[in-house]
Parts: structure tokens; sequence; C-alpha cells
């Protein structure tokens, strides 16, 4: 993964910081990255999909990170992977066969009872899903952090972040372990954090500007640096047999031109040299500049910078290796993590997911940073993405009503109202139904109802609804009746039955014991007025 031995060629060029350096600005997160590293705890769960909570450690490795990024007043914001581009195929079936042997090696350490020898190697087999993202953005969007899922390559999309101003939402540096963020001219990547926030960080604009350090980049700049990274070897298209970081560097410094370099190339290697290498080294340098990201302003994909005519004349216009066009909607869907990028397909919601890591353990989650200093911060950041945001009541589904632990009294209510409704329905309901769903329209929630952690407040009703709602749940005559009622699983009467506004349960109650204290206060009159005659 990433650019082989570029970290270490460039080890003058890297600094021992902390994160907390970026307190208050946005950073991104290769998402991935810190789900590899989740995954190697709960290896062997997922390699043999075993059930139990283990197998979901993975989202407490991430979601300790977050809170402490949002700990020191750091903005996170996820960007995940999206689907396989086709040059980078023959890079994807080696990393899957080495994966199988890894897990075919770790079957056989278990059969013979050798268990440690076996983590080790499901360490080296297992795999990131889709369906492993999409149950990390579950925890995502409870906990209202940024995310955006890119159509294909994470760090063009990173890439793409960094190159925004602040104000339009953009990022000043990424959390990643892949040096392929540095050939796309991510300004600063910190690699390597650790738990307590300390890292390692490199800054592009040192290295373009340093001429005391060996190796110089002093004449370099970032289309002959993603040159000099293409050349020694990358994901998109492998080196040429005895060509390194190092050979690679020194071809790029001598000549300062690509072309020069790769002539120079064909020369001295001769045979070993694949005939349409010059191709797809243009094709490989083409994703790092050109590569297609998600416009977050105006939901559609674009290209990463745009594409000089002379370099689709090269191609030939034919652009299929950096993905094919995908429509704006889809994209969209994509974006907000309601669709497997690779198989397109919807994906199945987990919403025990969502209450394992966000309930149950959020003090393990958590750790040393209290969930109260990280909730209270993401709660002062006001720019949040389109995406992690869009969910609208309209299009609330029953697993997003799942994900709210918390249920009012006035809901407590409908939901008797509608259970009423569907065991003995009336005219008189019917029509107050319709009626309600035409006043529906001006109800306004002051929250989003993707926020499981805060309770829903809605506007005061008038007097004339009041008397209509009162009568219609006249016949419940017990109040902890309500509360039994409304344990029963939602039907789909009382879905469709939504639009009947709730009113505070208080109210009633206060009428009701109106009612009785009128009825008590005239009995005991009357026991007055006989108990003074009998005695006369």
């Amino acid at each position: 993964m990433g650019i082989k031995d570029l970290l270490r060629f460039m080890k003058p060029y890297v600094e021992t910081a902390h994160i907390k350096k970026y307190a208050g600005k946005r950073v991104g997160i290769d998402a991935y990255s810190w789900l590899h590293k989740g995954a190697y705890s709960c290896s062997m769960e997922l390699c043999l999909n075993s059930e139990g909570d283990k197998k979901l450690q993975y989202l407490n490795y991430f979601m300790h990170r977050i809170n402490m990024l949002r700990h020191y007043k750091i903005t996170p914001v996820v960007v995940f992977d999206g689907g396989n581009l086709p040059c980078k195929g023959a890079t994807e079936d080696e990393r899957h066969k080495r994966r199988k042997t890894n897990r075919d090696q770790a079957m056989l350490k278990l059969k013979e009872g050798n268990v440690a020898g076996a983590v080790e190697l499901f360490q080296r087999a297992v795999r990131v899903t889709p369906s492993m993202a999409h149950q990390l953005i579950q925890t995502l969007k409870s906990e209202n952090i940024e995310f955006v899922v890119a159509p294909y390559e994470a760090d063009a999309q990173l890439a793409y972040l960094s190159n925004l101003k602040q104000e339009k939402n953009g990022i000043v540096a990424v959390i990643s372990e892949d040096s392929d963020l540095l050939a796309y001219g991510c300004p600063a990547v910190f690699f390597k954090m650790d738990a307590h926030g300390n890292g390692q960080e490199v800054v592009l604009d040192h290295v373009f500007s340093c001429d005391t350090r060996v190796p110089s980049f002093r004449h370099f700049n970032k289309d002959l640096f993603t040159g000099m990274c293409v050349l020694a070897g990358c994901d998109f298209l492998p080196s040429v047999p005895g060509i390194g970081i190092t050979r690679a560097y020194n071809l790029v410094s001598k000549y300062r031109n690509l072309d020069r370099a790769l002539s120079t190339l064909k020369f001295e290697k001769g045979d070993q040299m694949p005939e349409d290498y010059a191709r797809s080294f243009k094709e490989a340098v083409a994703v790092f500049h050109h590569a297609r990201i998600y416009d977050v302003s105006l939901k559609r994909i674009k290209h990463l910078k745009p594409i000089p005519q002379e370099l689709l004349q090269f191609l030939d216009e034919e652009l299929d290796f950096l993905g094919p066009e995908i429509l704006p909607s889809l994209a969209t869907s994509i974006a907000q993590g309601n669709i497997d990028p690779c198989t397109m397909e919807a994906f199945n919601v987990f919403p025990s997911t969502v209450n394992h890591v966000s309930t149950a353990n959020i003090k393990k989650i958590c750790g040393p940073f209290s969930r109260q200093e990280a909730f209270t911060q993401a709660s002062k950041d006001s720019s949040v993405f389109a995406i992690s945001s869009m969910v609208e009541t309209s299009q609330a589904s029953d697993a997003e009503q799942m994900q709210c632990p918390f249920m009012d009294e006035s809901e407590c209510l409908e939901e008797a109202v509608a259970l009423q409704n569907m065991i003995c329905p009336s005219i008189s309901t019917q029509k107050m139904v319709g009626e309600e769903k035409k006043s529906h329209r001006k109800e306004v929630l002051k929250v989003p109802d993707n926020n499981p952690f805060r309770k829903r407040k809605v506007e005061e009703f008038e007097p004339d609804e009041m008397d209509s709602v009162t009568e219609l749940v006249s016949e419940v005559t017990e109040v902890e009746s309500l509360e039994v009622i409304c344990t029963i699983p939602e039907s789909q009467k009382s879905v469709e039955s939504k639009p009947v506004k709730r009113i505070e349960l208080k109210t009633v109650t206060k009428e009701k014991k109106v009612k009785r204290s009128n009825c008590q206060s005239s009995e005991n009159k009357k026991n007055t007025i006989l108990n003074f005659f009998s005695r006369v």
C-alpha cells in the first residue's frame, strides 16, 4: 500500500509532532487505515464471521481516536474508500490471493491448536469490507461526525479537501498510514499516530523549500514529485525491474523532465521495460492528478484537476482507467453511505451496531477522554457536510427511528392513538387524521432526526386542536396504561398515522385531575348538608 520505501527515503523530512497542533482546525482521516488497525484486535472473529461483541472491536478503536481529536478541539472529517479503479485491478487481485493464503494457513494453525500462530496469520488475512465501513457510518451519524464516501480512492478525495479553503469546508492535514497521499499532493500528512496523539508529520512545503537536507527536492515541484513516485512503483503501476525510489529520484532530479527520464530508462532497460510502459505511466500520473472525486457543494462527480487537452489527445480521450462515470443521484447516495460503492446495492441496516457503540460501550470507546467533552465540541461545530446532515424528516426510515433510545410522553400518546385507530377506526378519527396531515406541514422540529441524544420538541397547540385530540383519547382511562400500550412494536397503521400531532401528556392529565376534583368537591358539599340536617 502506497509508494514503496518513500517514507524511509524521506526520513530527513519526517518530523515528530502531536496532533494538538491542529486545535481549532479541520483534519481529514483516511478511514480505511484506522479500520485496518482496529481490525487487528478482532481479526480472527472477522475472518471466521463469529457472533459476539468482540467482532465489533474495530468500532471501539476508531471512536476512541475520534473522541481524542475532539478532546483537542479538532474537527474530524472521515473519508471512506469507494469503488475499485480498473487500473488497480492487478494490485487488488494480488492482495486477495495473499489474504486467502494467509487465511488458509491460519485455519491449519487453528486446527493444530496453535491459537497464537493462527491469530498472527488472521491479522494478515483480515479485509476491511464496505459492510464494516457502513456499520461505522451508522455510529458516525449518531455522533454527528462529518464523513463522505469517495467515488473511488479516498486519497484523491482527501487531496481535494486539502486544496479547499477553510471557509469552504477544507482540511489542513490528513491522518493516514498511506504514503500515496504525498503523491496526490496533500500539503501535510500525519503518519503513525498513536492512542495519545503522537505521530510523524511530513509537510510538502518544507520538502520543496529546504536545500540543506539530503536528498534535496529544491528543484522539484508537485508534478515531478508525483512522477518520481510512479517510477518507483505504486498501486496503479509496478516499477520496472531494478528501479526503486533511489533510482527514480536520481532520474527525475537529473533531467527534471519526466519524458526525458522515461527515454533514458527505456534506453537503459531495453527489453525489461514493457512496450506500453510509457502510456501506463501517463495514466498512473493522471490518476494522481485528475482522479474522480465527489464535489459536496455541486453534489456530483468531477476531476481533482481539469484534464489538459494535450493529455486528452495522448490518451485518445479514453478515461476509463479513472473509473466509469457515475450519475449525480447515484454519486450522492454513495457519498452518504447508503449504497455499496462496489456492488451498487443498498446496504442492510445495522441498528444494533449503533446502540452497541453509542450507549452500552460508550465509556470503553471514549477511554481517558470524557464523552461530554467530545459531544460539547461537536455541538459547537456548525459547518457539517451535507452528506452527514441531509437526512430529512420525510425520508426517515424505520432504522433511523430505532436509533433513538428515548421516547417522550407525547410520542407514547401518539402510539396509543394509532393503536386505538387500528383496532376500532371511526369516521371522525379518519377526518381528524386528514386535517392533521394538512397542518403537519407547519410543524417545525428544532433538532435533527438523526440525533439520538436529544428529545424532540414541537410547537404549542391551539385550544381547538387540543379539544379534538382530547376527545380522541378520552377512552384511555389511566395514564399508566399508555406506557404499556407504547411498548407494543410499531405497526404499519401507526406508521401511516404519523402526521397526527402530538400533545403534552401533562395537559390531558391536568384536565382529568380538574374534573375529578370538581366531582369530589360537589360530593363533599352534599355530604356536609346532609350531615347538618341529620344533626338537627
